[in-house]
């Protein structure tokens, strides 16, 4: 996979600068897996002194989306990638430095491949867990991918 969170990072202040300015940050991907902080801030907060729902939304989407592109890349194919469907449940307030882990790189491996084999429009949910600094877990995002190769 050929996206560095460096480079992620960079695109997001060209491209989806209000993620840029909420805080959000890629710390790591790979694979399996991808990594995405944000820190509770005045620019992100909601009237109830923690972070605001959608930027929770924003960085845990980051995590599915951002492997989503990287195994279209790896594919060589034209694929389009679109969220269908998404649910989120919340645990505990958002304050401190919350971190996004998605862990399913290979469901989107797999799907893609599918995609490629049979030629028809393939689906996968993907789920982004974000924890606070403790460990305690904030906020879970679910989101479904639709993935179809191009003409």
């Amino acid at each position: 996979m050929n996206i560095t969170p460096r480079k992620l990072n960079f695109f997001l202040l060209l491209k989806l600068p209000s993620a840029w300015l909420c805080g959000i940050r890629m710390k790591k991907i790979d694979n399996t897996s991808c990594t995405v902080t944000v820190k509770h801030r005045w620019i992100n907060q909601n009237p109830f002194n923690s972070m605001f729902w959608a930027v929770q939304g924003m960085a845990a989407e980051l995590t599915t989306g951002a492997m989503v592109t990287g195994y279209i890349r790896d594919s060589g194919k034209k694929i389009s990638m679109l969220v269908a469907n998404n649910n989120a449940t919340f645990t505990k307030k958002a304050t401190g430095r919350i971190t996004f882990v998605c862990h399913d790189g290979k469901l989107v491996e797999e799907a893609i491949k599918k995609a490629i084999d049979t030629g028809e429009g393939q689906t996968v949910w993907m789920k982004s867990v974000g924890v606070n600094r403790e460990g305690v877990e904030v906020s879970t995002f679910n989101f479904e991918w639709t993935l179809k190769v191009k003409n």
